[in-house]
């Protein structure tokens, strides 16, 4: 349930700033009569992201158990491909996403107000779609379907307040230290899940090594104890993993984590200052 509330409350805040940022820019630049063309597109984002989570909650029932774990274990590694590309592009980009989001609306006033609508999906709906697929794979992972939603409506719950002060300048956050802590705890989420991704393609016969068992501790961490529940639920820790699991959970922090402190940590470019202009005699 952490997990999923992380993870809601991160792509959320995430959410929450693009849209707080369009709006802002808006009303700065009185236009408020362009408004209602980025609410349309995020509720268009918003309803495209639940007809996703709808799709892959109840898509894959009726094929058989080798197609569903296929499905599952596929859709978990593509899970974790667009979360490790979030996680790297927002360390990479947000000192510089105010700008960036600003230039893109210039462009889209001058092409016409509906282009901010279009502007407001892609810019929205990238994260909403992420969530809907990190969600079911982590909701997939556990075992559970009440608990992640939960969790996760927590999280968004708590990014849309977030946001909301934020906006109002009512709050203060250090949006850097958020988001690389947040960040870094998504990196062994997503190792877990990635893990899991793995298993269920091993199970599907797709992938050696299933009965090829690393370490099995079910004894000391039962699966239905709280502690393991909370394993289960904040890491995706299994107690019985295969070797692959274990070599591909190690090789993704391995890879994944370092790259991430690396660029979170490195500091903002310097602003270039004008060239003095000469003055003639």
């Amino acid at each position: 349930m952490f997990a999923n509330f992380l993870i809601g409350l991160r792509e959320g805040l995430e959410a929450a700033l693009v849209v707080g940022i369009l709006i802002a820019y808006l009303v700065k630049s009185n236009r408020r009569d362009l408004l209602s063309r980025v609410w349309a597109g995020v509720a268009l984002a918003v309803a495209a992201s639940l007809a996703v989570g709808a799709v892959l909650t109840f898509g894959p029932r009726g094929l058989s158990f080798e197609a569903q774990e296929a499905i599952g274990g596929t859709l978990s590694i593509i899970a974790v491909g667009f979360v490790t590309w979030m996680v790297i592009w927002m360390a990479r980009t947000s000192r510089s996403l105010r700008g960036d989001l600003e230039s893109r609306m210039d462009v889209a006033i001058d092409r016409g107000g509906w282009s901010l609508a279009i502007l407001a999906v892609l810019a929205v709906g990238r994260e909403g779609l992420e969530t809907a697929l990190f969600l079911w794979a982590a909701a997939k992972a556990t075992g559970s379907t009440t608990r992640p939603l939960m969790g996760a409506g927590l999280g968004l719950a708590a990014a849309v307040v977030l946001g909301a002060l934020i906006y109002r300048g009512a709050l203060r956050l250090d949006l850097a230290r958020f988001f690389r802590w947040t960040g870094g705890l998504l990196v062994f989420v997503a190792a877990g899940v990635l893990a899991y991704g793995v298993h269920d393609l091993q199970e599907a016969q797709i992938l050696p090594g299933l009965h090829s068992v690393a370490f099995d501790v079910t004894s000391t961490i039962p699966p239905d104890s709280w502690y393991g529940t909370v394993l289960k639920g904040t890491l995706n820790f299994s107690p019985r993993s295969t070797w692959l699991e274990v070599v591909v959970w190690l090789g993704y922090v391995a890879v994944i984590l370092p790259v991430f402190l690396t660029l979170s940590r490195r500091p903002a470019a310097p602003r270039r200052e004008a060239a003095p202009v000469p003055v003639a005699s």
